[in-house]
């Protein structure tokens, strides 16, 4: 549990760095506990009272924007691709299973374009 809150607090801190590169586990851990947290949102705004769990979970929803983009645009970055691909998801259905399928492919060995290869600078 200790590694997926890292990794989630790690993309937390760097919320608006679209630069460098994320590796796939920081990636999916940060989609994860995010998931994880809108789920639970929903399960106790439900419970509480419809309007109050809407706002409660768009509050947290809009909060989370910015950094799952730059965490979506450094996986891009970490497989040599440009950030602007994450715009694939403006294409119906395919561009969001292309991303997915990028977001699952292994990262550039050693160092690329966008930086220094994170599995040989990863803290965890």
């Amino acid at each position: 549990m200790d590694e997926f809150l890292f990794y989630f607090t790690k993309c937390l801190k760097n919320y608006a760095n679209f630069t460098g590169r994320a590796r796939r586990k920081e990636f999916w851990m940060f989609v994860a506990v995010n998931v994880a947290i809108s789920f639970i949102l929903g399960f106790i705004g439900g419970i509480i009272s419809d309007i109050l769990g809407n706002i409660v979970s768009g509050i947290y929803a809009v909060a989370l924007v910015v950094p799952s983009i730059a965490v979506a645009v450094r996986r891009l970055h970490d497989i040599g691709k440009s950030g602007w691909f994450y715009f694939l998801l403006l294409v119906p259905i395919i561009g969001a299973i292309i991303l997915i399928v990028w977001a699952c492919k292994p990262g550039d060995e050693g160092e690329n374009e966008y930086g220094q290869d994170p599995k040989e600078t990863s803290e965890v």
